[in-house]
């Protein structure tokens, strides 16, 4: 196992300094082993700093006075803002290079911080989800394409790794800090921005690993096209990515509120360890899983993701909470798996210049999924039935999803079948 990792480090080591002299003419202060981690932890602390805000909505309920239909439009706000930054900013790092996007983006989301430390009300508070969603969007397509630009196959499993991490992290982080420390409001908030000036160092000392290409204002217009290499791949991954995140928005969202029926308490804690499972799992299963064929990981998150959701259903009509965690820590293998498998069927079938790009429209299919049913969610919690119905009629979608993601795997293994013996 030690030979093998020194020869894993030795490729990346030749292959970062290649891409040093070739895309910048000097050499870089960072090693690319470094870089490579460096941009992990980039999706690391944005997608905490996006599930930092679950905890303390209870917070800003009680200080503002509003319903769980303006937690949803809050948190539906950053998943569109994410999708506009997407389709316009999505491919500029495969012209500008990886490091300029990624210090404006550094920038912009430490101003998110900001205007979230110092919010008086609920306005203020969309403004920052806005501009947390815009950097979000412009950072992803670069750091996911900028990992696989130093290591394609360490790339494709951080890619899918990272995500839930940072949600776990940041969900539970800043529900002790909510719960144990003063000024919860302001404190989650600027510990992320030292966390970021950290980064943004980093970012300027590391090589750029991609030669910058013309036509970046072009790059601007919304495209939504697909590579022919890539299409069915993303055909058969988009309705697992759709649904898992959907599952991950309704417990960023709602999940505090649930949990708190369930347990009737007003524990911070309770509120953000139900994110925390589901999304802590899913990164654990992402690094066992990661040397499994994507088909095969697909198929597991289906599955695991089914009776996951069923599980949580039955314990939402019995009212009991410990069967809830058990199956939100089923639905997380189902979430890291489903998410990982349709990563890992669709990066690596992508040309270098086109992975930014490829990735940014992976994410708009999860960005759907985790906003608009959320939205939905919100109003019907508010107008049509209170939150246990609406949970229960969210999970029952997710299932149906799910199932769906199944027909499509299953029909393309049939097409497959056809041409191998038509051939």
């Amino acid at each position: 196992m030690r030979k093998q990792s020194t020869k894993q480090d030795h490729d990346m080591a030749g292959r970062g300094a290649g891409l040093a002299r070739h895309g910048t003419g000097r050499f870089s202060a960072l090693p690319p082993r470094v870089a490579f981690y460096l941009l992990a932890s980039i999706v690391v602390s944005f997608l905490a700093a996006s599930s930092a805000p679950t905890p303390l909505y209870a917070v800003y309920q009680a200080q503002w006075d509003f319903s769980p239909l303006t937690t949803t439009v809050v948190f539906g706000v950053y998943a569109i803002a994410v999708l506009v930054a997407l389709l316009t900013l999505g491919r500029l790092s495969d012209h500008l290079g990886r490091r300029p996007v990624l210090l404006a983006a550094l920038a912009a989301q430490a101003g998110a911080m900001v205007l979230f430390a110092t919010a008086p009300g609920v306005p203020e508070l969309l403004i920052g989800r806005i501009v947390q969603g815009l950097s979000a969007g412009a950072a992803l397509g670069a750091v996911g394409a900028g990992m696989l630009d130093i290591d394609r196959s360490r790339g494709a499993i951080a890619n899918s790794f990272t995500p839930g991490l940072g949600t776990a992290t940041g969900s539970l982080a800043s529900a002790f800090l909510v719960q144990y420390v003063p000024a919860p409001t302001h404190l989650v908030y600027l510990a992320l921005v030292v966390v970021m000036a950290v980064q943004a160092v980093g970012v300027v000392l590391m090589h750029e690993t991609l030669t910058p290409e013309p036509g970046a204002l072009a790059s601007l217009v919304p495209v939504i096209k697909l590579p022919r290499t890539v299409r069915r791949a993303v055909l058969n991954a988009a309705p697992i990515l759709f649904s898992v995140w959907a599952l991950a928005g309704f417990y960023a969202s709602l999940g505090p509120s649930l949990v708190r029926a369930l347990t009737h308490s007003t524990s911070a804690v309770y509120g953000g360890l139900a994110l925390f499972v589901l999304a802590g799992v899913a990164a654990a299963a992402t690094l066992v899983l990661h040397s499994a064929p994507p088909r095969t990981v697909m198929f597991i998150g289906i599955g695991t993701l089914v009776v996951g959701v069923a599980t949580t259903l039955v314990a939402i009509e019995g009212g009991s909470p410990a069967l809830f965690f058990f199956g939100s820590a089923v639905a997380g293998i189902g979430f890291g798996s489903g998410f990982q498998g349709g990563i890992r069927t669709v990066m690596p079938l992508a040309a270098a210049h086109e992975r930014s790009g490829v990735l940014s429209l992976l994410y708009v299919v999860c960005y759907l999924g985790m906003g608009v049913p959320s939205v939905v969610a919100g109003y019907l919690v508010v107008h049509a039935g209170g939150l246990l119905i609406t949970a229960r009629e969210y999970g029952a979608g997710v299932i149906a999803l799910a199932l769906l993601a199944l027909v499509g795997l299953l029909s393309e293994r049939r097409v497959v079948s056809q041409d191998t013996v038509a051939g």
